[in-house]
This record gives C-alpha cells, structure tokens and sequence, in this order.
C-alpha cells in the first residue's frame, strides 16, 4: 500500500475538497497521512485524529513554546497593576548595571511579541515542523494542497538521497488573487513547478491559464461534491430557528463572508426583491462591515446572519433555500475563473440559482437549466434575477427538478477518478 503525505494549511475542519480527496485516496488502496495546523483556541479541535483506518490527520502545534512563554511573563510582568512598580525597579537596577545585556534583552522580547516579527517567527516555526513531519514521514508520494505548503512538499519529498514524488494541487489561481498582489508570487509557484512531478487545477479555464503562463497543460480536478449529500434529506428548520412564517422564501448565501464576492451588492440589491428573506450563513472578514451596513440601512428584521456550520450540517441548512446566490465579482483571474463548491452544493440540495456570468459557472448553470446568470457587479441585476424567480414559481420549480439529473453529473463520485489516474502515474 503506497503510502501519501499529504500538506494544508489551515485547520481542516472545513476543507471539503481536502477531505474528498483523502478520503478517496483512503479507499483505493492508499494510506494518507495529512499535516495541517493546530488551534489552541478551539477545545474540539485534537492535534491528532483518524478519519478512518487508512486517513490520519496531524494537527501541528501553531505557537512556539519559547513565544508562549514570553507572552506569559509579559503578561504577568504588565497584566497586572501589583507586580508592576517592583518589576519596573528591578530592570531598572539591572539596566544600571548591565546595559549591553538587558537593553538589547528588551528590544528583542519587543520585536518578538509586538511587531511582524512575531508573525514571522510563529509562521516560520510551524512550517519548520511540517517539513520534520513530512520528511520524517518518509511517505512514497507527497501532496501539496496550495502554494503555502509547496516549501513543506518540496523539502519533505526532495531534499533527501531517494526522491519521492511530489503533487501540486492548486486550488487557486495563486498569482491573479485577491491578497497576492506581489509579482513574487509568480516567482515563488514557478520555482517550485519547475520542481514538482504533477499538478492539478480546478477546471479548464484555469489550465489553460496556467498553459499560457508556465508552458504546460495540468491535470484538471474539479471541486463537485458527493452526491451522497442529495441523498439525506434531514433538514435544519431554518424558519423556526429565524422565528420566520412557514411560507417566508429564504435567499440564501452560504460560505465565507469575504471581499470580492459580491455580498455588498446583495445587501444593496435587497431593497428591490419583491419578498423574501436574506440568509448568510457563514464567518468572515468583512462580516462586521455587513452587518453594520445592514443596520444602517434599517435592515435588520430582513437580512439575518447565522455562524458558520461544520461541514458536514451544512446541507442540511441549503435545503432550506428558494434560491442560492453566487455572484463573485471579477476583482482577479481566481474569481473570474471560478467553479466553486458553493455552486454543486446549491445544486445538490436542489435550490435554484443566481448566479455570476463568469465563464465556468455560466456554462454549469445555463447548459443544465439550473438558475439564471446575471452581472454580479450591479445590484440592479442581482434584484432582476432574484424578482425572475419570485415572479415565475413554475420556472424556479424546473430548474429545482434539473438540479436531479445535474448531479449526477457533477459530483465527487466520477471526479475521483480523475485524482487517481494522477496518482497511478507513480
């Protein structure tokens, strides 16, 4: 049984795609051991943690135990009012004396806890222990989920006598994204593909991206997921939760509460729906902002926000849906690109969608007579597509019941297939 390491970073509590491909990777004959990061903040998160008897997650520890106790004595020395007079003497007094010691003592416990340098430091020591943990591992084929991990794939997979296979699984356009403005990005992914043994993609428009920039057609691996989601019919009663009439229509948003993807202009827009309440389910950035531009706009009572969901309950909360938006605005090639799981999900649960005119949703979504597309950057046009579908229950019904033989289509079922050719090439 060939053995896999597996890189994320993040915590793996919410990664589906992650997730999916473990766990197929699990059930073909592979054993998976996958390194993502710890959260010390969430008491239900385990460092370590068996999905099943061939998938095993390591959860790395985020803080180094040296920072940590810094923190600890900064906080004892200045948290608190008593301790800080007698402190304040005693540094005194050693300043006094030794100066060339205590002095740069200071400035380098000020730098460590109080500037970027604690970023850095944090940043630098956790990928230092995935690359001990992957190398270590010694496993037969790694896997980077990213270019944030590609350092710890790199460095586990090559930098020994026997080289192991190395896998780039990309599931952004990294160098055309929202926060990677630098050209450094550029630089940093085509070091490391000129280094790597497979990539992977998420649909056709960003491999031909990546043909035109790097000179080579990757893999392709699209983000459906399973059908056996559709299958379970167990509901959250969002109308009892929300204290909403029965026959109130919920227009539904799920995922992250992010810039770029065109929440705003939802909440502009909702003045001009005919009925109907707004539903956010998720956590993000920018959820502040919106929800403060919802009490200004005297919103309230209309637009309701609920936390994110785990992963697996979520379904059970777009089934609540009349419709589902998704209208990321073209603020970079990732997002113009997109086919992203909220689309499948929506289709899963059979909820009809408004959807952004971007090349590979519009094909989903207008080939299969699921939804309407619209440009996601004028609100005008989101509160058209909604009203179509307030306006015309028999056609929001029908592209509802073209959601059934669409799944079966785009799901995770067939697109493993996919993931493991890639890997029967090693």
């Amino acid at each position: 049984m060939k053995r896999v390491g597996m890189f994320v970073w993040n915590h793996f509590t919410n990664d589906a795609r992650v997730m999916r491909e473990g766990t197929s990777l699990s059930q073909n004959g592979y054993d998976v051991e996958l390194i993502c990061i710890d959260d010390p903040n969430d008491p239900n998160i385990e460092q370590y943690e068996e999905i099943n008897d061939h998938f095993r997650v390591y959860r790395m520890k985020r803080y180094p135990s040296l920072l940590l106790f810094m923190q600890r004595a900064y906080r004892f020395a200045f948290g608190k009012k008593w301790p800080l007079i007698p402190i304040a003497l005693i540094w005194a007094y050693l300043v006094y004396l030794i100066p060339w010691i205590v002095l740069p003592l200071t400035l380098i416990a000020v730098l460590m806890l109080k500037t970027k340098v604690r970023v850095l430091w944090i940043r630098g020591a956790l990928i230092l222990r995935m690359m001990w943990k992957g190398h270590k591992g010694n496993y037969d084929i790694y896997h980077s989920n990213d270019l944030n991990t590609m350092p710890q794939g790199y460095v586990s997979a090559k930098w020994r006598f026997n080289k192991k296979p190395l896998i780039y699984d990309s599931h952004e356009v990294q160098t055309s994204r929202t926060g990677y403005d630098s050209p450094w990005y550029e630089k940093f992914e085509k070091f490391f593909i000129n280094r790597m043994d497979s990539m992977m993609v998420e649909n056709a428009t960003r491999a031909k991206y990546n043909e035109d920039l790097y000179g080579f057609y990757p893999n392709v691996l699209h983000n459906y997921p399973t059908e056996e989601i559709s299958i379970e019919k167990d509901t959250v009663d969002l109308h009892d939760i929300l204290d909403l009439p029965k026959e109130e229509k919920i227009l539904l948003y799920q995922g992250g509460i992010q810039m770029g993807r065109g929440l705003e202009n939802i909440v502009e827009a909702f003045p001009q729906f005919k009925e109907g309440t707004l539903v956010f389910i998720g956590d993000g950035k920018i959820k502040d902002k919106l929800q403060k531009m919802v009490k200004e706009k005297n919103l309230e009572d209309k637009i309701k926000f609920i936390p994110k969901v785990p992963l697996k309950e979520l379904p059970k909360y777009t089934r609540n849906g009349y419709l589902g938006f998704q209208v990321l605005n073209n603020v970079c090639f990732n997002h113009f690109s997109a086919s992203s799981n909220k689309l499948f999900e929506y289709m899963m649960a059979e909820v009809p969608i408004v959807a952004c005119d971007f090349p590979e949703i519009k094909k989903v979504v207008e080939e299969n007579q699921i939804g309407v597309t619209i440009d996601p950057h004028i609100p005008d046009e989101i509160a058209k597509g909604v009203n179509y579908l307030l306006d015309n229950p028999d056609k929001r019904e029908e592209f509802s019941k073209n959601c059934i033989p669409a799944r079966k289509q785009y799901n995770w079922e067939k697109e493993q297939i996919n993931l493991l050719e890639v890997y029967r090439q090693f």
